[in-house]
């Protein structure tokens, strides 16, 4: 049981990375591991809304993360106990803020500057980073905005949570948010439609220091780019750091407002390259450090020469060695890491989640909720954007129109095509229209 608990940790590790903190306590922190038997994982939920989640909104998020920790993918069994429901504590705000700063601070314990593997492709960034950590309280605008992009799973997040945690333990009066592009968006559509937006620009504004990691998900959605205007102005007018951090550099954000771009490069712009052999070998044998995992020479060799492009994929790798270990006993090889890296080597997402993400990024951009988009309704604004979701998921997976229909409450193989070609025509004659297409895509193969 213990090395089923433990997968289970690294499977909540690996959730906890793909959604928001919010939907992580509160869906997909609360299932607990019963036994692995005969290739299914049992786990188990308190509550029958807790079991409907999961095993609806979340089961592809769940199947993905089992595999990815074990290498293989798992049946799925979710046992509900009928337990009490959730008591008023539970939904008390001060208490769900106190469980979200526990769970951001369990979430991102390794992520430090003595944990950051630094080699000549990285250096820049990290001194840069390192500077504006060491400098919090004497903002110097030759470092504001801190601007850092390059592809992803190369370490830029390590790198703003670093300065977080560097913040915290030597200034714990600030107050320093870390949010994810996807996040900031979700925030301001959400509070568009709640009529709040006074009340999130505030608690954006009463902040020390702002890290947006992931800000190329505002290209393409033009109010969440307006509001973030407004707080970066006031930001910088009052000396407040501001650290960014992207896939790309601003002038490949096509659809991005000039006034915003600008912005993006008054700072100091920084990027990260792919590591060297050397750095990789540092990151993978300091991955496993930290599992409490012996990597052998050979090993780290095999691994670094195949994985080159993606430290997430590195770690991946460990994470999957581990596993093995911990529930097979069996350690470190050559051939067990070939057997681990197979489907890390491909970079396809399962079908149902990448359908997933399409029309939900597409529903932000275009702000709209993702369940009309599947419905019947016909609003100008909800066929539009579903007619772009239609366009890219064709553009992006295998599926057939029939299959894409079925997504969308049943729509026959003519509707599929005629949504397709609206949008192929409308790119065609508008530049801007296009670049918004273009931006929506590379945020989904970002995800």
């Amino acid at each position: 049981m213990e090395s089923f608990e433990e997968i289970v940790s690294l499977v909540k590790e690996y959730c906890r990375s793909k959604v928001s903190n919010i939907a992580y306590i509160t869906w997909l922190d609360v299932f607990e591991p019963l036994r692995f038997e005969h290739d299914t994982a049992y786990i188990c939920v308190r509550t029958t809304i807790q079991y409907n989640v999961l095993n609806g909104k979340y089961r592809g998020l769940l199947l993905e993360a089992f595999t990815e920790v074990m290498g293989f993918r798992p049946h799925l069994e979710i046992i509900c106990t009928n337990a009490l429901e959730e008591s008023p504590k539970d939904r008390n705000p001060e208490h769900m803020n106190r469980m979200l700063q526990d769970s951001y601070e369990a979430s991102e314990y390794e992520y430090t500057f003595e944990t950051f593997i630094v080699g000549s492709s990285n250096n820049l960034a990290y001194a840069a980073c390192k500077a504006v950590a060491d400098n919090c309280t004497n903002v110097t605008r030759n470092y504001n905005p801190l601007f850092i992009y390059g592809p992803s799973g190369l370490g830029k997040t390590h790198l703003i949570h670093a300065i977080y945690n560097e913040v915290h333990i030597k200034h714990p009066e600030l107050r320093v948010q870390v949010i994810t592009g996807h996040s900031f968006t979700s925030d301001i559509v959400n509070s568009l439609q709640d009529k709040t937006i006074d009340q999130v620009r505030e608690k954006y504004l009463s902040l020390d220091i702002l890290m947006i990691d992931d800000v190329h998900f505002l290209a393409g959605k033009e109010r969440c780019q307006e509001e973030f205007f407004l707080v970066f102005n006031e930001f910088y007018l009052n000396n407040k750091q501001i650290i960014l951090t992207s896939d790309r550099p601003p002038k490949d954000m096509k659809s991005l407002e000039e006034r915003v771009k600008s912005r993006f490069e008054s700072g100091l712009m920084s990027d990260i390259q792919l590591p060297d052999y050397e750095t990789r070998v540092a990151i993978i044998k300091r991955k496993a450090e930290l599992m409490d995992l012996h990597i052998p020479d050979d090993v780290a060799d095999f691994l670094a020469n195949r994985l080159k492009n993606n430290i997430r994929q590195m770690e991946g790798a460990v994470k999957k060695l581990q596993a093995h270990k911990l529930l097979t006993g069996s350690p470190p090889t050559i051939r067990l890491a070939q057997t681990v890296i197979r489907d890390i080597l491909s970079d396809d997402q399962p079908i149902p989640m990448t359908v997933e993400r399409i029309i939900e990024e597409v529903a932000r951009t275009y702000q709209v909720e993702p369940e009309d988009m599947r419905s019947q309704k016909r609003s100008a604004p909800i066929s539009k954007a579903r007619q772009v979701a239609i366009y890219i998921i064709k553009e992006i997976t295998n599926l057939t129109f029939e299959e894409i229909g079925k997504e969308f409450s049943g729509r026959d193989h003519s509707s599929m095509v005629y949504a397709r070609d609206q949008v192929v025509k409308k790119m065609e004659e508008d530049a801007h229209y296009r670049e918004i297409i273009e931006d929506i895509i590379k945020n989904i193969r970002a995800m």
